[in-house]
């Protein structure tokens, strides 16, 4: 399964030095790679559906507890095939959509690195790499919807959307290490067995409450959700691939994986299904009010997003095989749906549903794919969309508040009915404009596609066996250690759930043929945007600029001093309020050592230093008598037995000297500070700051002695490092990168005065 991950991390490398190649129609070549992981998972199917669970693990930080664990099971499967089935037909897409180019290679390394992050995403066992591959679809996903980065509109849409889910990227990792504290493990198998721990845990409702946050955020559920019709601006293959079939369900996978680990509370229950409500009804009533195809899908996604989401929340063994089968229904549809308005778009140059009639007369292979999407996606027999209508009504009247629960997925799926059919049915309807005659139909890679998946969603719905041997089955043995059989049928009978389904074919009916779309319910709609969650977000984020234009202009002010007034003061306040409450201060005078003549000449010779450097007008003479008070603390060095701490404030204080002096020696002589205040405030800054650390010192000097960081080094300096001296053993091999970093400074700090010692300015740049 590494392989299967890593390979298109591979091409998308490769086509960074050999991308021109496919620029051409060598392009369609590209699509080798999700075919081939393609066949790759269909070649498990028999073993997964037969209770097989494979794994693999590698190590990569052992020490944190973080694997490359990765683990194939029924759920990991069907989204693995749904990654590279829709990923090869857009790849096939994309090689006529974008035909000529100039990067295509450029997309096609995008699409095999997204590809590559979902398919690490689902197939991680390990919550640490999961959370890694998670960070990158919404990485890969930024390039790709702001692929068209001449568009201010493309740009803002990348950013809005990386805003979104790269918050929920931050929950996840804060969900993950707070589960990985209480279940003392990152294994996503083995936190399967500690679910009772888990969630009778005090943190329990932390760490819900951040999944939940990751998985809103990823799959936009409402007030999240807005990102999702901006990201529409996106070039056709990326709404098809990320935004209908692939990267909007990683959050709903990820309350997949989790639901059998935190699910069975009232807490888990109760918020899924009303976000889940909430966002599946408010989304599919967007419909209503939408003109543009590509916004049309986008919201009946959502609205579909919300419905997988309300599912997952009743929890139920029905209710779970509804939202497996829906995960089918909802690619193979709306995947197709999406690749016809890119050829609608492709071919007339616009999406607006109000000025599209008459298609079929010139695009009829792409007419019949959108009339058959249309009826996957309103649930009409023989279709799988009806089998999974009826399965979503069946674990709705096994719920509890049934009723409430059935007429909200009645009232949505009605209204998906009616966005599915003014998508994939009304552009092709009515007389043609003159205006389209000329259309011609455009390469079969472009609908062939959307013809293949529309001829799936028919065979799956007359044969739905398929589905549930090979989907629903292992997902439901994966979710319930005691899950009875799942048996898919296209006809159960007349029954209630049968009337609940002709119900919805009516009400959509009516919708479409009832309400047409107009720009003046687009216009009314937005009356209402001041309320809406994407102005609210956007507010927020202009208040937030706003505090930190404020904040910016306060505490960076292009002062140095200023800086470090700040840095001190606040190191001031924190020692302050800690040693305010451990004031215990006792001194044994006796255990000092004496004061000698030479120390008392030293300290002299570094007060008279610093009172000349405080109130010298002269740059250079600062600097020098600065560097009195670095060789000073040099002298204390070399009397207390440290020569190498000697030679290397020695060292330090020169080269600081030097620098300063060739950088201060070409500025005025004198320096003026006519504002006492700046002085007087650093002068009890810095009094205050040296009356603290020489307390802390005091109080360090009072702790007990312990030798044992002493005694570890004594017993192991000549037998693991081969060295008598203790010193140059802790520096060369127990610090060595410590040591390697401080050599660094010297020579980074030598270059500079190096740099300066040769630097020759023209006359010009010396003005």
């Amino acid at each position: 399964m590494l392989e299967a991950v890593l390979v298109g991390f591979i091409f998308a490398i490769l086509l960074v030095f050999v991308g021109r190649w496919f620029r051409g129609p060598i392009a369609v070549v590209s699509a080798l790679i999700p075919i081939g992981l393609f066949v790759y998972f269909l070649w498990h199917i028999g073993g997964i559906s037969a209770g097989d669970v494979i794994y693999e693990s590698y190590r990569w930080i052992p020490s944190f507890g973080v694997n490359l664990s990765f683990k194939l099971d029924g759920l990991s499967l069907l989204f693995s095939l749904m990654i590279t089935g829709v990923g090869s037909l857009v790849f096939l897409y994309t090689a006529a959509y974008l035909k000529g180019h100039k990067y295509l290679d450029r997309f096609y390394g995008y699409l095999s690195l997204f590809m590559a992050a979902m398919l690490g995403l689902v197939l991680s066992d390990n919550l640490i790499s999961m959370f890694v591959f998670w960070e990158l679809t919404s990485i890969s996903s930024f390039f790709l919807i702001g692929f068209n980065n001449d568009s201010k509109a493309s740009r803002q849409s990348a950013l809005v959307a990386l805003g979104i889910t790269g918050l929920g990227g931050l929950l996840l990792l804060g969900g993950a290490l707070l589960l990985g504290f209480i279940s003392g493990t990152y294994e996503i198998s083995e936190m399967l067995t500690q679910s009772d721990v888990i969630t009778q845990h005090p943190y329990y409702a932390l760490a819900a409450i951040l999944m939940f946050g990751a998985a809103f955020t990823k799959s936009a559920q409402f007030p999240f959700h807005f990102w999702l019709p901006g990201a529409m601006k996106a070039p056709t293959p990326v709404s098809t691939y990320l935004h209908s079939a692939t990267m909007v369900k990683a959050g709903v996978y990820l309350l997949f994986r989790f639901s059998p680990v935190l699910g069975q509370t009232e807490l888990w229950h109760t918020t899924l299904i009303s976000i889940g409500a909430i966002t599946m009804l408010y989304s599919a009533i967007h419909i209503i009010f939408r003109t543009d195809l590509k916004g049309i899908l986008a919201y009946s996604t959502i609205s579909a997003l919300g419905i997988l989401v309300f599912l997952i929340g009743i929890g139920t063994e029905a209710a779970l095989i509804a939202a497996s089968v829906f995960i089918v229904v909802h690619a193979l549809y709306k995947a197709s749906l999406f690749l016809i308005t890119g050829i609608i778009d492709h071919e007339t140059g616009t999406r607006d549903i109000t000025k599209l009639t008459g298609l079929r007369k010139v695009l009829l292979p792409v007419a019949i794919a959108g009339f058959i999407a249309a009826l996957i996606s309103g649930g009409v027999p023989p279709s799988i969309g009806f089998v999974g209508k009826d399965l979503i009504y069946e674990a709705t009247l096994h719920s509890n508040n049934a009723v409430l629960l059935t007429v909200l997925a009645i009232a949505t799926n009605a209204l998906l009915f009616y966005g599915g059919f003014v998508a994939g049915v009304k552009p092709f309807m009515g007389q043609l404009p003159k205006k389209f005659e000329k259309i011609h139909l455009p390469s079969p890679l472009m609908w062939l596609p959307p013809l293949i998946m529309v001829t799936a969603g028919i065979i799956f719905g007359i044969a739905p066996g398929l589905v549930e041997t090979t989907f629903a089955q292992p997902i439901v043995n994966v979710m319930f250690t005691s899950a009875e059989d799942v048996h898919l049928k296209l006809w159960h009978g007349f029954n209630l759930v049968l009337g609940l389904s002709a119900l919805t074919l009516a009400v959509g009916t009516i919708l479409y043929f009832l309400l047409k779309p107009t720009h003046q319910k687009e216009t009314f709609i937005s009356q209402f945007n001041f309320i809406a969650p994407k102005d609210l977000t956007l507010k927020l984020s202009d208040g937030f600029e706003w505090f930190g234009h404020i904040w910016t202009g306060y505490f960076q002010n292009g002062y140095l001093r200023h800086y470090l007034s700040i840095v001190v003061g606040f190191i001031i306040l924190l020692l302050g309020y800690l040693l305010l409450f451990d004031f215990d201060l006792d001194i044994d005078y006796a255990s000092l050592a004496r004061i000698t003549v030479y120390e008392i000449a030293i300290v002299l010779m570094m007060v008279i230093a610093i009172i000349f450097t405080v109130f010298t007008k002269s740059r250079l003479a600062a600097v020098a008598a600065m560097g009195v008070v670095g060789f000073a603390f040099s002298l204390f060095f070399l009397f207390y037995s440290a020569p190498d701490l000697a030679m290397t404030q020695f060292s330090v204080d020169t080269l600081t000297v030097i620098l300063f002096v060739l950088v201060l020696y070409k500025l005025p002589t004198y320096l003026k500070l006519t504002n006492d205040k700046i002085r007087i405030k650093h002068g009890i800054l810095s009094l205050s700051l040296g009356g603290l650390i020489t307390i802390l010192i005091l109080k360090v000097l009072n702790e007990p002695k312990n030798t044992e960081i002493t005694d570890f080094y004594a017993e192991n300096a000549y037998k693991l490092a081969h060295g008598k001296n203790i010193v140059n053993v802790i520096l060369v091999d127990f610090r060595g990168i410590d040591t390697m970093i401080e050599i660094s400074v010297l020579v980074v700090a030598a270059l500079g005065v190096f740099g300066l010692l040769k630097l020759r300015l023209k006359t010009k740049d010396k003005k």
